[in-house]
């Protein structure tokens, strides 16, 4: 599987159901589950892992497709960015599919899936603030037909991790047919890798406004004042058109949620902080403050 390191996996096991992926997990404890393989297959020749097993995933077509259950689109787990950048997805669930077109090149986007970005959990995840945004929730595959469902932003937060022999096998979306966005900002650490993204859904049944920001902290940060002060301001019933000043100050509010202000010192005084994160406060507060506009446009 890679030249660098040949022999990174002893054993490779080719389910086609899930439940196979999870009795072949459960046998072997050691062994690792890879879909696109573009998060495992650069840490395998990096040497960063030397997995004694793998269980591939990519011939289990139930989790290839998607749904619809109870006003919820059900999301197979092996979806690949490719397929929820299409116009049929991108009219279903908008964040989700502007950001699988932003995940990385061609490349990327052919091979990696919904469950991997949320297996491996990198901070630059292009989907993971758009599903902690949407309050989405995964069902967990395990042993014996287990199925159980736990929020992704639990997940994510390490509240509730995957036990031995589990796979993401699903994501449960709700479906609020109201406008969403994904925003995102990159620099020059990688292809496309986000320094700073802002997913942003409304939500008109419970008149409210969800936003969640990624890549700046190990998981994706919810700025529920922010989203409980802008929502009260929405006229829901009629044009729901904020003023230029509402939408910088949502931005604002939503920049200094995720990147408080130092600690004061022993003295009283509040230190300044460094200019790195400043103008990472202020690409915050820019995306937010776009995502609202484009929203309510």
């Amino acid at each position: 599987m890679t030249t660098h390191a040949p022999q990174a996996a002893q054993a490779v096991t080719l389910p086609t159901t899930l439940d196979e992926a999870v009795a072949a997990l459960t046998a072997v404890p050691a062994a690792v589950p890879v879909a696109g393989g573009t998060d495992l297959m650069a840490a395998v020749n990096s040497g960063q892992l030397r997995p004694a097993a793998l269980v591939g995933l990519g011939r289990i077509s139930e989790i290839r497709g998607w749904q619809y259950q109870d006003g919820h689109a059900l999301l197979g787990a092996g979806l690949t960015h490719a397929r929820m950048g299409r116009p049929d997805f991108a009219a279903l669930i908008p964040a989700l599919a502007a950001a699988a077109r932003a995940a990385g090149p061609p490349h990327i986007r052919n091979a990696g899936t919904l469950g991997g970005n949320i297996a491996s959990a990198a901070p630059t995840g292009d989907a993971l603030p758009v599903l902690a945004a949407l309050e989405a929730t995964l069902i967990i595959a395990g042993p014996g037909g287990a199925r159980r469902e736990i929020p992704v932003s639990h997940l994510l937060a390490g509240m509730d991790l995957l036990r031995a022999g589990e796979l993401i096998g699903y994501v449960r979306v709700p479906l609020l047919h109201a406008p969403q966005v994904f925003l995102k900002a990159t620099g020059r650490t990688g292809p496309g890798r986000a320094v700073a993204s802002v997913a942003l859904v409304l939500d008109p049944a419970r008149r409210g406004v969800r936003c969640a920001v990624g890549a700046i902290a190990p998981m994706p940060l919810r700025p529920l004042e922010a989203e409980q002060w802008v929502g009260g301001l929405i006229d829901w019933d009629n044009s729901r058109t904020l003023v230029p000043e509402a939408l910088n100050a949502f931005g604002e509010y939503v920049a200094a949620a995720c990147i408080p202000d130092a600690a004061p010192g022993e003295d009283g005084s509040v230190p300044q902080l460094p200019p790195a994160v400043l103008h990472l406060r202020r690409t915050v507060a820019a995306l937010a403050r776009r995502a609202l506009g484009r929203a309510l446009s």
